[in-house]
């Protein structure tokens, strides 16, 4: 299994996954701005990632200010909250296999699966 959290807007996104593709790899594509992943399908990501919600989060967009979210006092559960109700804050391109999943930032990063 080879899956890419993919935002085609996204030049990091769009250069992980050509890096995937030129070495002959079919990953699945998940848009998941258009289709955000489940409660469940998240969690079981970021224990993959090995990292917290809170680690995944994008500070710099526009919804983590207008959310008010903040870092140092924003919980597990708020993370993961801000994450399944605004995709857009989730760290990009995410890579994931059936054992492990990491942000493949920089985007050679893309090439541990290759």
């Amino acid at each position: 299994m080879l899956r890419i959290y993919h935002n085609p807007r996204c030049s990091k996104s769009r250069a992980a996954l050509a890096l995937l593709e030129d070495a002959g790899k079919n990953p699945e594509i998940l848009k998941y701005l258009d289709n955000p992943p489940s409660e469940e399908r998240l969690r079981a990501m970021l224990k993959k990632l090995d990292i917290s919600a809170v680690e995944l989060l994008r500070t710099n967009e526009n919804e983590y200010k207008t959310l008010g979210l903040n870092r140092g006092t924003l919980d597990e559960e708020d993370a993961i909250e801000a994450l399944l109700t605004q995709p857009k804050l989730m760290q990009r391109p995410i890579i994931e296999t059936e054992d492990r999943a990491f942000v493949a930032r920089p985007t050679e990063r893309a090439k541990e699966v290759i």
